[in-house]
């Protein structure tokens, strides 16, 4: 693999893991929230991850084959679990039913945190290999001169 496809595999990392952190993001800043222009409860948001063969020409791409099989990785989809809400009894809240039960987002802040870890060392990770590949790459033009 070149030095180039390093660099194009790390930035489509970083582009997926930051899509990743503003879904987290949103969940973690609608905990609360009971109503919805959808209507109902906010629903958690998940973000699926796709890969794809990294190809660095037109030509790669009409051949449809690269030699060393190397892949990017893309954020394909944003979902919204279909988690059932968690119902409390508050019988003064405006989003309260006729029981006086309020739906609620089944958005576990604790798992929400560990995620937005996960995904700011898989960024930080990406951040590494490219200064790496930077480096690497300097050092090669050193040798050329």
């Amino acid at each position: 693999m070149d030095l180039l496809t390093s660099l194009k595999i790390s930035a489509s990392g970083l582009a997926a893991n930051r899509k990743r952190m503003a879904a987290i993001s949103s969940n973690i800043a609608n905990a609360q929230t009971t109503r919805t222009a959808e209507g109902g409860p906010y629903r958690r948001k998940e973000v699926v991850f796709g890969s794809e063969p990294a190809r660095d020409s037109f030509a790669e791409i009409l051949e449809g084959e690269l030699q060393e099989k190397a892949q990017t990785v893309h954020a394909t989809d944003v979902i919204s679990e279909n988690r059932p809400p968690i119902l409390k009894y508050e019988p003064n809240h405006p989003d309260a039913n006729e029981q006086g039960y309020v739906a609620y987002p089944n958005v576990n802040v604790m798992e929400e945190m560990a995620s937005m870890i996960e995904a700011s060392r898989a960024y930080e990770a990406n951040v590494t290999t490219i200064n790496a590949t930077k480096h690497m790459l300097r050092k090669a033009l050193e040798i050329g001169r």
